[in-house]
C-alpha cells in the first residue's frame, strides 16, 4: 500500500468519523462514494469495506459521548444491532448474488437521492 494511499484512507476515515459523530452518517454516505472515486474501488468492495470499517470503532468513542449526555436508548439500540446484523447478512447475499455493479450503484445514488430531498425539502 502507497503512502497516498494511506493518506487518502486517513482522510476518509477522519470526515466519515466526524460526520459521523456529528450527525450520525459517515459509511454510505461518504465512505463508499470516496473509495470508489479516489481509490478505484469497485461499488460491492466498497460497500464491504465500508461495513468491516464500522465494526470497532462505532461502539467506542462515539456513543460513550451519546451515553454521557443521557442521549441513548440501549433496549432501541440492542433490537435495531440484533435486527441490523440479520438484515446486514441479507442485503450483502442480495447485493452480492443478484445485483450487477453498475446497477448496483444507481440504487445506491438513487437512495442517496430520494433521503436528501426528503431531508432538504420535507423535513420540519
Amino acid at each position: 500500500m502507497s503512502v497516498s494511499t494511506i493518506l487518502i484512507l486517513v482522510l476518509i476515515g477522519i470526515f466519515a468519523g466526524v460526520l459521523s459523530g456529528m450527525v450520525g452518517i459517515g459509511g454510505g454516505i461518504l465512505v463508499v462514494p470516496a473509495l470508489i472515486y479516489f481509490l478505484g474501488m469497485g461499488q460491492h468492495a466498497a460497500q464491504g469495506t465500508s461495513l468491516a470499517l464500522m465494526l470497532p470503532p462505532i461502539g467506542i468513542l462515539g456513543v460513550m459521548n451519546y451515553y454521557k449526555a443521557g442521549a441513548l436508548n440501549w433496549k432501541y439500540a440492542a433490537v435495531i444491532a440484533i435486527a441490523f446484523i440479520i438484515g446486514g447478512y441479507i442485503g450483502s447475499k442480495v447485493s452480492l448474488t443478484f445485483i450487477s455493479e453498475a446497477a448496483m450503484k444507481k440504487v445506491f445514488g438513487i437512495i442517496m437521492l430520494i433521503a436528501s430531498i426528503k431531508l432538504v425539502f420535507f423535513s420540519k
